[in-house]
């Protein structure tokens, strides 16, 4: 990505992801991220731990893929952009949250194997260029319908 809003996050998934659709049809999976950071106190010699926890939202081909491929408890790797929602409670109070909106979602071999399978692509009229983030247009290295990914 271009523009200087881009994040690589490597933690565990908190909750099954939740897969919805927009009134339009456009798919909409959401997770919980937690990603641990642990370093060694210099002075005591412990281990300290921190974890930090993330709302994760995906779209399109990458929602369906997401929901059907990973559970709770799944290590992943997650790119993608942060991005601020706000909006305002039904008492008006204003309410605000920063998200990943994930461009690339996989599952970490680092403790784990995987298998891979390839879905059948979508056509253009069927919602989208596939794969993508949360943007309705290609974005540079993102493949046109007509391309293959791999």
């Amino acid at each position: 990505m271009s523009n200087g809003n881009s994040v690589t996050l490597v933690g565990n998934i908190t909750r099954d992801p939740e897969l919805r659709f927009t009134p339009s049809g456009a798919a909409n999976a959401t997770f919980g991220l937690a990603v641990n950071r642990r370093w060694q106190n210099r002075q005591t010699n412990e281990w300290e731990e921190a974890v930090s926890f993330f709302n994760v939202v995906c779209w399109r081909d990458l929602a369906d893929n997401v929901a059907e491929s990973l559970t709770k408890g799944t290590r992943v790797l997650v790119t993608g952009r942060l991005e601020q929602r706000s909006w305002e409670t039904d008492q008006g109070e204003k309410r605000s949250v920063v998200e990943i909106v994930a461009d690339e979602v996989g599952p970490s071999l680092r403790w784990a194997t995987a298998k891979v399978e390839k879905t059948e692509r979508r056509s253009p009229d069927e919602g989208g260029f596939g794969g993508g983030g949360g943007s309705s247009r290609p974005v540079p290295n993102e493949p046109y319908p007509d391309e293959e990914p791999f």
